[in-house]
């Protein structure tokens, strides 16, 4: 919410899920600290613009004639931004813990800038909403444990999962929290589920260099364990676990490598919003992140 406050991107719904950020203290205060910080929403920025440059494509080539499950949603709003560019899929399915289920769900039914949308697209039988799951005829919600992919697939195809259409998998920051083997069962059961399919993953790489294993400490310090950070050595493992686990053609760049695809005079302007000297930290944090992305394609799209 603070990158979108500064105008690194827009995102009017955000604000309907996060509260505002505190005041930042003025960039002269402590540059080591806030050059970190500035580096952190660049990558961000970076991560939005990838990410959304991908799902865009799949929904180009399928003509939006598909099907999206966003797996680890969180608060995330991207379901609002499609529909606002009349990109929305045929249905638009997030997964998230039952708890964070809850309070996503509990701030679409008290805003109505929220709900609003939902209703418009909705068609058909009455719309479906409970404290851990939402269903509505473009979008649900599910309460689930990813780490049970059996439960998983019972619970999407409650909510209308059609397996024949093709469907992109989204995973942001998610996969590194389970162990090895739990988000392999959860890459070969949606390689063998979906016989059109993309997998696009998000998350660390390089994690076994000095500054890798500095970000690991910090984490652990805050009780943040990444269980599968083994699988985030480089860029090979991270297309290697994809390729393994049933998937016929992946690819994996580091975030500098997108930061330099992205439109450059964009670029420009969100560098003038904060000007810090702090480059090479930046270029290390944004070498020690990555995009991967899969496909599985029976019908050559």
């Amino acid at each position: 919410r603070f990158a979108v406050s500064v105008g690194y991107w827009k995102d009017p719904y955000i604000q309907y899920f996060v509260r505002q950020a505190k005041e930042r203290k003025a960039p002269e205060i402590n540059r080591g600290k806030l050059g970190w910080e500035w580096g952190h929403l660049t990558c961000y920025y970076a991560r939005v613009h990838g990410v959304s440059y991908l799902i865009k494509a799949f929904l180009e080539k399928t003509e939006c004639n598909c099907q999206i499950v966003n797996l680890g949603a969180g608060m995330d709003t991207l379901f609002w931004r499609l529909k606002d560019e009349n990109l929305l899929p045929r249905k638009y399915f997030e997964v998230d813990f039952p708890m964070i289920v809850a309070r996503k769900i509990h701030n679409i039914k008290s805003k109505p800038p929220l709900s609003k949308p939902i209703m418009e697209s909705h068609s058909g039988d009455s719309l479906l909403i409970d404290s851990h799951s939402l269903d509505s005829s473009r979008y649900s919600i599910v309460g689930a444990d990813l780490r049970f992919s059996s439960d998983l697939e019972e619970k999407l195809k409650k909510h209308s999962l059609d397996v024949h259409l093709p469907t992109l998998l989204v995973a942001e920051c998610v996969l590194v929290y389970m162990t090895p083997q739990q988000s392999a069962n959860l890459l070969k059961w949606a390689a063998s589920t979906f016989p059109v399919a993309m997998v696009i993953n998000y998350e660390q790489v390089n994690m076994r260099d000095r500054f890798g294993q500095i970000m690991i400490e910090n984490l652990q310090r805050r009780q943040c364990n990444l269980a599968g950070v083994e699988l985030c050595s480089s860029l090979d493992s991270q297309r290697e676990r994809l390729l393994v686990n049933g998937w016929e053609n992946a690819r994996a760049i580091d975030m500098m490598k997108v930061y330099s695809f992205l439109p450059q005079a964009d670029v420009k302007r969100i560098e003038a919003l904060e000007f810090l000297d702090e480059k090479e930290l930046f270029e290390q944090l944004m070498q020690h992140y990555c995009i991967c992305w899969a496909s599985k394609d029976s019908s050559n799209l």
